[in-house]
């Protein structure tokens, strides 16, 4: 099956309730497909934040994937950005988002804006709060 940018996008609507994210993001994501990205689980539009518009949207089109949500924090190696995606790979669907106790974790692209070698693809641990997310792990 030929994977469609409707398909990616009802995936992530999905798992955007799965994490229990405060219903007018999710709207906003359907509906015109706006990122929201979280600090301590309080949300912020992306598009709000050109560079990092700029950098999703990069991604997107080098990966074929679509980001259906951003989480920022500042670590000991860096500013970091976490971009929870839905890729090209149905088979991968499954796994894309699990939860733990009361962790999920979730396939994500940290893109380091401190140091960008050192952007990976992996797995975080996120925390659903109040109708946002959080990394914790």
């Amino acid at each position: 099956m030929n994977i469609t940018i409707e398909n990616k996008k009802q995936k992530a609507i999905e798992l955007m309730q799965k994490l229990d994210i405060y219903k007018p993001y999710i709207k906003g994501f359907k509906e015109k497909t706006d990122v929201c990205f979280f600090e301590c689980f309080g949300g912020y539009w992306a598009y709000q934040e050109p560079e990092l518009m700029a950098k999703i949207k990069e991604f997107e089109e080098q990966y074929n994937v679509l980001v259906y949500a951003v989480t920022h924090e500042y670590t000991d190696f860096g500013e970091c950005y976490d971009f929870l995606y839905i890729s090209d790979y149905e088979e991968e669907w499954d796994e894309m988002l699990y939860k733990q106790g009361r962790t999920f974790y979730a396939y994500a692209y940290v893109w380091n804006k401190t140091d960008d070698c050192c952007s990976e693809f992996g797995t975080i641990g996120v925390c659903s709060f109040g109708g946002g997310i959080k990394r914790v792990a």
